[in-house]
């Protein structure tokens, strides 16, 4: 299995790119958001990899952060859902904005990607709300529910919440909508007096 890749980028396409390391030149499928965070053509780079076999395919899939390799290989999980389907997924949506969507059951916005109807969105969000909690959101300040959470007092209410026995997706779900209602400003306190009603509730 190859797990990473540490080398130059030596050519991009729509949705591909050939890493360069050491003479082999591995070609490696990727998100647009990925492709925009390696750079230009002869710059170092880094990639996280999955490596998926089929009957009559090998592909390697390459993310820029473990965090939305972590996503991808979940997203796969859910029936209906391939590697194309996954990437489109993770090219339209920042991964906090996939985090959010599935701790919310929030279907809709997961249909954004091309080749996502709203029934497979629904299955998605659906297989994967419970999960959704336990897997970093990454991304930058403001790009959603993993942004939101990853520090501050929501992480603090949040933590908090699983100390009480909550599930880690359930006291993210809570936390996510205490926010919501009370705003960005909302201190720890506020949030988890909020979250606890919604998350009992």
């Amino acid at each position: 299995m190859i797990a990473k890749l540490k080398g130059l980028l030596d050519e991009t396409g729509t949705d591909w790119a050939v890493i360069d390391v050491a003479g082999v030149g591995y070609l490696v499928h990727c998100s647009s958001k990925t492709l925009a965070a390696l750079g230009e053509v002869g710059e170092a780079c880094t990639v996280f990899t999955d490596l998926q076999v089929s009957e009559n395919d090998m592909r390697l899939l390459g993310f820029a952060e473990a965090a939305e390799r972590d996503w991808f290989r979940l997203l796969t999980q859910v029936q209906g859902v391939g590697s194309k389907v996954a990437l489109a997924i993770l090219s339209a949506l920042s991964i906090g904005e996939v985090q959010q969507a599935c701790a919310q059951g929030d279907a809709a916005t997961v249909a954004r990607a091309n080749g996502v109807g709203p029934k497979l969105a629904g299955r998605i969000v659906n297989e994967l709300k419970d999960k959704a909690g336990a897997l970093p959101g990454g991304g930058t300040a403001g790009a959603g529910l993993g942004a939101t959470l990853a520090g501050g007092a929501s992480a603090d209410a949040v933590s908090a919440l699983e100390n009480l026995g909550f599930k880690p997706a359930v006291a993210a779900r809570a936390v996510a909508a205490a926010q919501g209602e009370l705003g960005e400003g909302a201190g720890e306190g506020e949030l988890i007096r909020v979250a606890l009603k919604k998350a009992a509730g």
